[in-house]
């Protein structure tokens, strides 16, 4: 069937020339003929070479920890395994208490020109006597400024509560002394501790107070010692003090048991075990009616000068 009409096209090659948008900025042609140059290579920011080279080394360090942690799933696996920990720790060396101090300097950081304080506030009516044990062997070890004061939350502390310290009779200046301890008497839950007043956040707990203490003997044990002494700390927190009878009755057996082997809860030195538990001890009532291991145990504490000044404060 022929067409009714024809239609002129709506657009031609010129037209279409003609209209094209000149409004926008021209951009480079990023097609090139092949056998021209290549465009210069920008250089690479140095903060993105530093971060790709960090990534490699953390890369790098969580695969030899990797390594590391299938060696030692592989060694628990084998039966060589199961060994007992205790011949272990007869052959571990402890540094005694009595030896020289450490450096306070290196553990709590220098400070010019102020004296490094330590700030514990307590209940007088639960005192924590691992915390007075530890007082008095760091005064073995340093020159320590004492002092203590009642807050005006507890309306009466006993006289010998006020001074469990002694009789701070000597007084020297503030830079005489390496460390300040200031207890003080205050109506709070579990003790509290501040080593420095202003940053740091509050260490709760009579156990987590002694270990930071403890850890100003700077004294080095190994990853079985630490772990036990740890252990021994727990138990006699959380179930010796605070556990109920059946609780403390499996604990005492397990101190039994482990006094039968060493004079001491961990091997043959005292460790900051054996001050928390005998003061766990005191504080339940429970010495007396203790095994004959841990009666043994009881008495050698007691013959040391720093468990013999606290025991004059449960009289």
């Amino acid at each position: 069937m022929p067409a009714m009409y024809k239609v002129r096209p709506l657009h031609g090659a010129a037209v279409l020339a003609e209209h094209l948008p000149s409004c926008m900025y021209p951009l480079p042609n990023l097609h090139r003929a092949a056998g021209t140059a290549a465009p210069p290579q920008e250089e690479v920011d140095p903060s993105l070479q530093a971060l790709e080279s960090r990534q490699e080394e953390i890369l790098k360090r969580l695969y030899e920890l990797k390594s590391a942690v299938d060696g030692l799933s592989k060694m628990i696996q084998t039966p060589d395994a199961d060994f007992d920990v205790t011949n272990i720790i007869q052959t571990d060396e402890f540094s005694p208490l009595s030896a020289n101090g450490a450096d306070l300097d290196l553990m709590l950081g220098k400070d010019y020109g102020a004296l490094k304080d330590v700030v514990i506030n307590a209940n007088p009516s639960l005192p924590p006597l691992s915390l007075l044990v530890i007082h008095s062997l760091l005064c073995e070890r340093y020159k320590i400024l004492s002092a203590v004061h009642t807050h005006s939350s507890v309306k009466s502390v006993p006289e010998n509560l006020l001074k469990c310290f002694g009789e701070q009779t000597k007084k020297q200046p503030r830079h005489a002394y390496q460390l300040g301890f200031t207890l003080i008497w205050k109506d709070v839950p579990k003790p509290q501790m501040k080593f420095s007043i202003q940053t740091m956040c509050p260490i709760e707990g009579e156990g987590n107070i002694a270990r930071f203490l403890f850890s100003l003997f700077g004294q080095k044990y190994s990853a079985v010692t630490s772990t036990l002494i740890d252990s021994w700390v727990d138990t006699a927190i959380f179930q010796l003090k605070e556990g109920s009878s059946k609780e403390r009755g499996a604990v005492l057996r397990s101190m039994n048991a482990a006094l039968g082997k060493s004079p001491w809860l961990v091997g043959n030195e005292l460790t900051l075990a054996d001050v928390v538990a005998w003061s766990a001890l005191q504080q339940t009532g429970t010495a007396s009616s203790a095994p004959a291991n841990v009666q043994k145990w009881i008495k050698s504490c007691e013959n040391l000068a720093p468990f013999s000044s606290v025991m004059k404060l449960l009289k």
